[in-house]
């Protein structure tokens, strides 16, 4: 390796960055730069908790500068990247600019709604942290409102939550909702209990989390449906207002919640790549990429997690694929560094599981798989390893612990408060939050 420092800026703080970053902070005559629009790294796969009411946001997420402070060859940076100039080999943000002679681009996804109308403006996304406190929120002021309404003057659907998309992420929510309604919000409000409160999964699947085997989807339909959540499946969503979800078939479900997690696609970055020749995107918004995660033009450039198409191949987006996309990234650039050639990416596929509920989850591990409570515990006991920082871990514990013995949800705040809440069509001067596509102060 060169005797002087190689710099080398990652854009991004997910799972992909984060774990490039984790790698070369070992190695010396390395320095990196992380740059994220936030200081903190997201735990994505909980988020859903945080959005319902099962755990604090802190609990989830991690001060980047407190995961690298032992490590000086690390820099995190708070701000956003704006554009990449490759000729120069500088990377601007809407602070300052740097120069890099390695780059790893891993800004993640953001939802996909497919051109469905009035999806983006009519429903809540479940993508970052300030998006599950404002949907914990709405959800919360739903209840609250209705709770100062005579009983006959409850709209149905104010009650009612629509989530689109039966996979990973919607049927975990869509339990959640279910187990939240059922015992803490059933004690908070037991007036409101006769008017039938319900969650509804929408998909044109004819069953959920269609990524697994059918005795698995069979299982998680049986277990939802025993659980109270209402499945409309077979019929993909045509429109979505603020009144509800209108379907291809053309049945009108009413919901004045409605929330989108039926896809995503890569992060908007090629704006900042315009003066990057050869970039072009494929599958699911993503940039294709050389088989080793390069840029076929530039080299010195890595592209790795939800906005990296490898050559030949179509990893899934989720946390393994980045982790490993990152670590890989990472590992190549240790490898050029000794005049080798870098090595093309291969995705391993280490298994699927979802968390229906209490007690009840689907494991797959290629051809094996199993459900119940020994796959909920292999649930909670991969989640909890893969958690950032030891603190995160025993406050997660203890909130699942008091959930599972109590069946009480510690997190049933409205907070910040904001009085301009709108509940479906019907705005309010009631505590909550914006409606789903406001910003968050």
């Amino acid at each position: 390796m060169s005797e002087k420092n190689r710099n080398v800026v990652i854009v991004g703080a997910g799972f992909g960055g984060l774990f490039a970053a984790q790698r070369l902070a070992r190695v010396r005559g390395m320095h990196v730069t992380l740059i994220d629009k936030n200081n903190y790294h997201t735990f994505l796969p909980l988020l859903y908790q945080v959005a319902s009411a099962g755990l604090e946001p802190e609990a989830i997420a991690y001060p980047l500068r407190g995961i690298f402070r032992r490590r000086r060859n690390i820099t995190t940076v708070l701000a956003e990247c704006t554009a990449v100039d490759p000729d120069q080999r500088i990377v601007h943000t809407d602070g300052l600019s740097y120069a890099y002679d390695y780059l790893i681009l891993a800004p993640g996804s953001k939802t996909a709604y497919y051109g469905v109308p009035g999806a983006e403006e009519h429903s809540y996304s479940l993508k970052t942290l300030e998006e599950a406190i404002r949907l914990r929120n709405h959800l919360l002021s739903c209840f609250e409102m209705a709770s100062l309404m005579p009983g006959n003057k409850v709209p149905e659907a104010m009650l009612r939550i629509a989530v689109v998309g039966s996979g990973a992420t919607g049927v975990e929510y869509a339990g959640a909702l279910a187990e939240l309604i059922r015992s803490p919000l059933a004690r908070d409000f037991p007036e409101l209990m006769s008017l039938n409160p319900s969650v509804m999964l929408v998909d044109g699947q004819d069953k959920p989390l269609s990524a697994f085997s059918d005795p698995l989807r069979d299982y998680t339909a049986q277990r939802l449906a025993a659980m109270g959540v209402k499945l409309r499946m077979g019929s993909a969503v045509a429109e979505v207002t603020c009144e509800g979800v209108r379907l291809k078939n053309g049945e009108f479900v009413p919901a004045h919640t409605v929330v989108w997690t039926a896809g995503i696609r890569g992060e908007d970055l090629e704006q900042s790549l315009t003066a990057v020749p050869g970039i072009h995107l494929g599958r699911g918004g993503r940039i294709q990429v050389q088989p080793t995660l390069q840029l076929a033009m530039h080299p010195e450039i890595h592209i790795v997690g939800d906005l990296s198409l490898p050559e030949f191949q179509s990893p899934p987006q989720v946390a393994p694929n980045a982790i490993q996309q990152g670590t890989h990234a990472a590992e190549n650039i240790l490898l050029m560094e000794k005049g080798r050639a870098p090595r093309a990416f291969a995705y391993h596929d280490k298994g699927s599981m979802v968390t229906i509920g209490r007690s009840s989850a689907v494991v797959q591990l290629g051809k094996r798989s199993f459900t119940g409570f020994l796959a909920w515990v292999v649930w909670l006991f991969v989640h909890l390893m893969y958690l950032i920082g030891f603190r995160n871990r025993i406050i997660v514990l203890v909130n699942w612990a008091w959930d599972y013995f109590f069946s009480e949800r510690a997190v049933r705040l409205i907070l910040p408060r904001d009085k301009s809440v709108t509940c479906g069509c019907m705005a309010q001067d009631i505590p909550g939050t914006e409606g789903p596509k406001a910003k968050t102060p």
